[in-house]
């Protein structure tokens, strides 16, 4: 399993001329317009990244959107780089998923199966114990309580992280379906990512080696 971390506002605007028609469209069409410049080169940087392990024009890149707004790959390259994962389905050429927060962004790539990746940067404060109990149940709420309020907020978002990733990884979603209702519960693990955020990764199968890399620019 590979994953890739890039502040966005490092990465070039041109990654963004990959895009299709849709995607163009797509992020005209959110209103914020830095957000919306941020998500066109987040999707640029996807492509591009993709291509490199497919050894494919990053340009030609098909997607598909599942039921939750998971993306997968439509399969039209004949032949993966001996470098990267190998293929694992006849829909979907590599396993992936990103995830972005503010100018941040994760991209997760995995020969494990399906796989899921979220980042949370720390924004405003929220009432974590009530939305701790709500989603994770009372024991994590009572040990959030018993946090000081800095490493309660801390320690929510890196339950939040772990949750969006184990959710993205079976396809669902928030508000799609309950992992813990999942006969096979995904392989987790909590990225460190050195500055004030929560990031997880979650894999189908237990991968047998993750990396991890920083875009440069």
């Amino acid at each position: 399993m590979h994953v890739w971390r890039a502040d966005l506002t490092t990465v070039s605007p041109e990654l963004g001329e990959l895009l299709c028609e849709e995607e163009r469209a797509r992020a005209k069409r959110i209103v914020n317009k830095p957000d919306g410049e941020l998500w066109r080169r987040s999707r640029g940087l996807l492509r591009t990244l993709l291509a490199r392990y497919l050894q494919a024009d990053p340009s030609t890149l098909q997607f598909v959107t599942g039921k939750h707004g998971k993306p997968a790959l439509v399969h039209n390259v004949d032949e993966l780089s001996t470098a990267s994962p190998p293929a694992t389905a006849d829909t979907d050429p590599l396993p992936f998923n990103v995830s972005h927060s503010g100018h941040w962004a994760l991209y997760a790539f995995s020969a494990a199966g399906p796989v899921g990746v979220d980042i949370e940067v720390a924004r405003q404060p929220v009432d974590a114990v009530a939305i701790a109990a709500r989603i994770f149940g009372p024991v994590q709420a009572q040990r959030l309580q018993a946090l000081d309020p800095a490493s309660r907020q801390r320690e929510f978002i890196r339950a939040w992280a772990r949750h969006e990733a184990e959710l993205k990884c079976l396809g669902v979603g928030i508000g799609g379906g309950d992992a813990s209702a999942s006969p096979c519960r995904p392989w987790v693990v909590q990225l460190e990512l050195g500055f004030d955020a929560g990031a997880a990764v979650a894999s189908e199968l237990r991968a047998l080696e993750l990396r991890c890399w920083g875009w440069q620019a």
